[in-house]
């Protein structure tokens, strides 16, 4: 690291030479690793491929001084200088705080969610018939069973039948669950 604005050094609290002297200790002192591990290093691969943009963006959670806890901020990091193969020699990086009390903040929590929800839950998803997903979709649309039978052509007792192998498959209790997948998995 070579510079931090005064901004950012106050935000956390340290010296540019104290950041410095973390060297390794840096990202998860201020960075939630939980998070940045896996994004971090799809960003800095990214950096080191040529044939895509210079200009990388993506959401991360930093500890600062502003706040106990995490706090989401949009960050942007551009590659200034590359090597002849086009290594990047010079990174610039800007980082907005999105603060909790900010619409975007919550559309942004509301998308990281739904995307650690996907993360969590795509073998289970994965293991349903496409009949299942049908009934699932029409379930999460507020369909009774005697309605999706009428929709699907089948008998009201299939449809229980799947709307209890549903629950069961992915471990739903409520309806609410059910429309959680519906809505991660785009059925609806």
């Amino acid at each position: 690291m070579r510079y931090l604005s005064e901004w950012g050094l106050k935000l956390l609290g340290a010296t540019l030479q104290e950041l410095t002297a973390l060297g390794p200790a840096f990202s998860p002192t201020y960075f939630n690793a939980v998070e940045s591990d896996e994004y971090m290093a799809n960003v800095f691969r990214l950096m080191y491929e040529n044939e895509v943009p210079d200009v990388h963006t993506f959401y991360q959670q930093v500890r600062t001084t502003e706040r106990a806890g995490w706090s989401w901020y949009l960050t942007a990091m551009r590659r200034l200088l590359t090597d002849a193969h086009g290594a990047p020699l010079l990174v610039m990086g800007l980082a907005v705080p999105l603060h909790p009390d900010n619409h975007f903040a919550a559309k942004v929590q509301r998308l990281i969610d739904e995307n650690n929800f996907l993360r969590q839950h795509t073998a289970a998803f994965g293991c349903l018939t496409a009949r299942e997903r049908d009934v699932l979709r029409l379930l999460a649309l507020g369909h009774s069973a005697p309605e999706v039978a009428n929709a699907l052509c089948i008998s009201v007792q299939t449809a229980e039948t799947h709307r209890r192998n549903l629950r069961q498959k992915l471990g739903a209790v409520t309806s609410y669950e059910l429309g959680q997948y519906a809505r991660a998995f785009d059925l609806i």
